[in-house]
């Protein structure tokens, strides 16, 4: 199955395919669920209108994690079974997740100083999340340190594994720890605890950042095909 999408010309065909309605469904829930979190739900009663920037911060972080395990995932498989495309993978999502990261560190800024008075405290949540940023500026860096591709895409795949650990840290730190930061309201054991409202947004915007991943990752993957493409076109014609 992994080995019917290592043919790029087949990928490069599904992509131009699937790319357009990634982008569509962006636009169109990703604006459906600012509307509604902006405009539509309520204003928390102890938080107030403040509570609106979790329709970016929690997606973000969402996604994140959700980016890095895509990444962690595509190391492997490229490890492992050497499928081609999974390497690729891997390099085009880190910057996009390093984005999800930062995004998700600026505006739980912009949250916590006025919930707890400060732009940064050193919480589990919070430090965890500054790990994540410097683990996917490390495979952006390493990917490239090496003059052998092939080892820079192995280097770079090994931290990604190692650093893989951290995921499940950043997940279950507000229970592992005592920390500033709320647990989850979404995603647990009952049901969201969230009230409805303000979920349909949340889970709108959630999935409007996944469409987003998806069709900013078709992008690079399809422009690092040809790319390469042209640089074995190139290197044919230096060798005659």
């Amino acid at each position: 199955m992994l080995h019917r999408f290592a043919n790029p010309t087949r990928f490069l065909r599904i992509a131009s395919v699937v790319q357009p309605w990634m982008a569509w469904a962006t636009v169109l829930l990703g604006g459906a669920g600012l509307y509604l979190g902006l405009f539509n739900s309520p204003a928390d009663y102890q938080q107030g209108n403040s509570v609106r920037i979790m329709y970016v911060h929690v997606p973000a972080a969402w996604m994140a994690m959700f980016c890095y395990s895509s990444m962690a995932i595509a190391a492997a498989v490229g490890l492992i079974w050497k499928h081609p495309l999974a390497d690729v993978a891997a390099k085009a999502t880190a910057p996009i997740g390093a984005c999800f990261t930062f995004l998700a560190l600026f505006t739980g800024s912009l949250w916590g100083k006025p919930m707890w008075g400060t732009w940064w405290v050193w919480d589990a949540r919070l430090t965890s999340m500054l790990v994540l940023l410097f683990l996917y500026l490390g495979y952006i860096a390493l990917v490239n340190a090496f003059d052998d591709p092939t080892r820079g895409t192995r280097a770079s795949s090994i931290l990604v594994l190692v650093g893989f650990i951290n995921v499940p840290i950043i997940k279950f730190s507000v229970d592992w720890w005592n920390t500033l930061h709320q647990p989850a309201s979404v995603i647990k054991m009952g049901g969201p605890s969230i009230d409805a409202s303000m979920l349909w947004p949340l889970l709108l915007m959630a999935v409007a950042f996944t469409t987003y991943y998806l069709w900013v990752l078709l992008i690079r993957i399809r422009t690092e095909i040809i790319a390469n493409k042209i640089r074995i076109a190139r290197l044919k014609q230096v060798h005659g």
